[in-house]
């Protein structure tokens, strides 16, 4: 199995025993889910859910960057919401950074997400 870490400076340092990302052969790539922490701070951005998928977003974008690939590479994401109810609004943020064909995705309400998140998005992306 040939397997490579992704890690980058330009999001948040994983808080447990878990990469960034990881690139599997080359073409596979994983990032772990990305809470809506600032990398500079290590703060949440916000404590709204628009502010807070965009900064999650942001943190998938620099890992993916970090791989060699952009947002059109992502096959495959999960959506994780404190409340299903912030659906709307995640998805208005979520269409900023996808364009058709979208990626497959699931979205779903949690009991509770790390540090009393909003949000934590997770993707799967092929190098073309």
């Amino acid at each position: 199995m040939t397997k490579k870490v992704i890690q980058t400076e330009q999001a948040p340092k994983a808080i447990g025993p878990y990469s960034q990302g990881v690139a599997y052969k080359g073409e596979t790539i994983v990032v772990s889910g990305q809470l809506p922490i600032v990398p500079e701070t290590g703060e949440f951005a916000g404590s709204d859910i628009v502010s807070q998928t965009h900064q999650s977003l942001k943190n998938i974008r620099a890992i993916l960057k970090e791989a060699g690939v952009g947002m059109d590479a992502v096959v495959s994401t999960t959506v994780l919401l404190a409340d299903i109810n912030d659906f709307a609004q995640m998805n208005g943020v979520y269409g900023e950074y996808f364009s058709s064909p979208y990626p497959a995705r699931m979205a779903f309400q949690a009991a509770a997400l790390p540090k009393n998140a909003l949000v934590e998005i997770q993707v799967t992306a092929v190098k073309a």
